[in-house]
């Protein structure tokens, strides 16, 4: 899978969480909520954090560089799926904050 647009990020992405939400039914006899999904995502971004330190020199840990690298994708996975669980278009939102952020630094 090559991911060349932000069109196929987000293509792809709904369609890894519908394996995942499969997974869940199987195993919990429901999907996870939105709750469950931010829980997870705000994991994983502590985990970002905990390979920087150890890429580094501050955490002692081996194979951070392949595990930071697997994280940052699926944080940005998470955000995906978590603006689609919640309403809200992920292409606007970053247009939004790009040009928001771009007209405050200016």
């Amino acid at each position: 899978m090559n991911i060349e647009k932000i069109d196929d990020l987000i293509d792809q992405s709904l369609k890894i969480r519908e394996k995942y939400h499969q997974l869940e039914r199987i195993h919990h006899g429901s999907e996870w909520t939105v709750e469950e999904d931010a829980l997870a995502y705000l994991t994983d971004a502590g985990l970002i954090g905990r390979n920087i330190m150890s890429e580094q020199k501050r955490w002692p840990k081996q194979g951070a560089q392949q595990e930071l690298e697997h994280k940052l994708g699926e944080n940005i996975w998470w955000l995906v799926i978590l603006a689609e669980r919640s309403g809200i278009n992920i292409k606007d939102a970053v247009n939004n904050f790009m040009k928001k952020t771009n007209s405050i630094l200016e």
